[in-house]
């Protein structure tokens, strides 16, 4: 991204359209939890229903006509496989361990986000390299009281981290190729490839895709409303200006809205041991960002 610092804060209607966004997919862990909708189903219908809602805004721009725009469409369907890898390990994580835990290890994004722009020639300033020692030390905190815990709830932390990876991987492509399109057209061909993609999925479990109770199509609308179109597509708007570091080290303003949902709702609370860790990984990525901002990041 040419011309742009990846530490530069968000302006002007980024930040309501930001805000909104976070409200949105904070919505996400607790209703995943909640569901009882098969993960592979909870996808590939949220991803659909998704893509199909936008797809209206997308074929009335018309956005595959020059060179530029149709090799942006080809990395908007690769963006939907990684998105689609990212919610299968984020959604079977939100079902193994604690909303709170599983939403903070999945928001290493900004960790991942950095070291893939360094793996593409960028510079990660030393001074942020604290925050990110604290964030490693922090996930080995909470991993590891997990694993004394039980099996179970380990998985799902290594889930969430690999969801992480994926998803700091899906919001670098989708800030690369809105300088080509429209965010209606990227989230339009980005949703479809993400249902496409996990439908074998879906199809290898047996997973239904009807005869669920009113209750569970109200959670799902929830889901596509919430998360869907108030988050991940807002998110996608704002890419265009702001920096995929920065926003994904905006989603860790999930982490409390999750953890306040799925404790008053949910009546689930992560372990007390995990808690330093959670505190440790939000304020050590928090740290990387704000370090780098201080010494600017190379631009790529």
């Amino acid at each position: 991204m040419k011309d742009r610092y990846h530490t530069k804060l968000p302006t002007g209607r980024d930040i309501p359209l930001l805000t909104i966004g976070i409200i949105g997919i904070g919505t996400s862990g607790p209703i995943i939890a909640k569901s009882l909708i098969p993960v592979p189903s909870l996808i590939f219908l949220r991803n659909l229903i998704g893509g199909l809602v936008t797809l209206p805004f997308a074929l009335a721009r018309g956005e595959w006509k020059s060179r530029e725009q149709i090799k942006a469409i080809y990395w908007s369907a690769l963006a939907g496989a990684l998105l689609a890898a990212h919610f299968l390990c984020f959604f079977w994580a939100m079902r193994l361990t604690s909303v709170a835990t599983g939403t903070a290890l999945a928001a290493t994004q900004p960790i991942f986000a950095a070291l893939f722009v360094k793996f593409k020639g960028g510079h990660i300033p030393k001074r942020s390299i604290g925050g990110m020692l604290i964030a490693f030390l922090s996930v080995i905190v909470i991993t590891g009281v997990d694993l004394n815990l039980s099996i179970r709830s380990f998985q799902g932390d290594v889930l969430a981290i690999i969801g992480g990876a994926l998803g700091a991987s899906y919001m670098l492509i989708s800030s690369k190729v809105q300088k080509n399109i429209s965010t209606s057209t990227f989230t339009s061909i980005c949703y479809l490839s993400c249902s496409i993609a996990v439908l074998p999925v879906v199809i290898f479990t047996s997973s239904p895709l009807t005869g669920f109770t009113l209750n569970e199509w109200i959670l799902l609308g929830a889901l596509i409303i919430g998360a869907q179109l108030l988050g991940h597509t807002l998110f996608n708007l704002s890419l265009k200006r702001v920096s995929p570091v920065v926003v994904s080290l905006i989603v860790f303003f999930e982490v409390p809205i999750s953890a306040v949902i799925a404790l008053i709702w949910l009546g689930q609370q992560p372990p007390a041991g995990t808690i330093p860790g959670i505190i440790g990984l939000i304020f050590g990525c928090t740290l990387f960002v704000l370090r780098s901002n201080q010494d600017g990041m190379v631009k790529i």
